[in-house]
């Protein structure tokens, strides 16, 4: 019998390491940037209004290889009629994002008639409370919450729904006479029946359209976009836009990414940023629905 223990004893140890290493590689999937290395930028022409997008590493990216389809933005606006902000820093939640204070540190800076683009929503599940990433988020959109000692900040912290925190960007930037426009998450390499699995429904996608009705903010269902065009394309010629494979992006895949994003800010009622477009922005289609 000892001589089983003996065996069973080191076999449970490389278990344990496999698991570890999957877990660490499942983390690894969301880096979390340094806020240090990610200042808020400053607008080059303070007399122009300004397009501020907000979110996390399927924005903007610090790993190597990777590429945040907000980093590809500005190439699609004319410079001399807005300026285009890239505020988004990898590993945020719609939670941590406001917590670490990044959120009220941009505010100031958005004035009337200014745009802001609000994308979160593949770092808001998870643990609510760890001594690694305590980023989540209830789920849905209601006002439930749960309170906290942050085993991370070792702070006291009241955690709200991810509808919460997608409400708090709407009204806050409603309240500067700024224009909110949510985003709905960039969707994973991920594929059932020939098709790319969307997030729709009671999911964070679903979620985020229903913060930007109640709000009466403007949507555009980013997903379903990217998703329609990558079913497109199949498999095998989409693989290359992924830099891990699964979601952030290569260089092209964030080009393909920010089109898809400048496709949906084309259909949106009463085109309002069109008159901002540059030529390259102007000869992409509004997105149009298959039927």
């Amino acid at each position: 019998m000892s001589g089983r223990i003996e065996v069973f004893v080191p076999l449970l140890a490389v278990f344990a390491s496999c698991l570890a290493g999957q877990i660490r590689a499942a983390e690894e999937d969301h880096p979390v940037e340094d806020a240090s290395k990610f200042k808020l930028q400053v607008k080059a022409d303070p007399k122009l209004p300004t397009l501020y997008l907000v979110g996390d590493s399927t924005m903007k990216v610090g790993t190597p290889g990777q590429r945040g389809w907000g980093e590809e933005m500005a190439q699609f606006f004319d410079p001399a009629k807005i300026n285009v902000v890239n505020e988004a820093i990898g590993g945020r939640s719609s939670r941590t994002y406001q917590t670490e204070g990044r959120w009220d540190a941009l505010l100031p800076m958005i004035q009337k008639g200014d745009y802001v683009i609000v994308q979160f929503g593949h770092n808001d599940s998870g643990a609510i409370n760890d001594t690694s990433r305590a980023r989540a988020t209830i789920k849905g959109i209601g006002e439930e919450t749960q309170e906290i000692d942050n085993m991370l900040t070792h702070k006291h912290e009241v955690v709200h729904t991810y509808g919460w925190y997608m409400r708090k960007y709407v009204t806050d930037v409603q309240a500067k006479g700024a224009i909110p426009i949510v985003f709905s998450l960039v969707p994973r390499n991920s594929w059932q029946d020939g098709k790319v699995v969307r997030s729709s429904g009671e999911n964070y996608g679903g979620w985020s359209q229903q913060v930007a009705e109640a709000t009466k903010a403007i949507f555009v269902d980013h997903n379903e976009i990217i998703a329609e065009g990558l079913d497109k394309l199949g498999p095998d010629k989409t693989a290359p836009l992924f830099a891990d494979l699964k979601l952030h992006a290569s260089p092209a895949g964030a080009v393909f990414n920010a089109r898809m994003a400048v496709s949906g800010l084309r259909a949106m009622d009463g085109k309002p940023l069109d008159q901002y477009l540059s030529p390259a922005g102007l000869a992409i289609e509004p997105f149009h629905p298959l039927k």
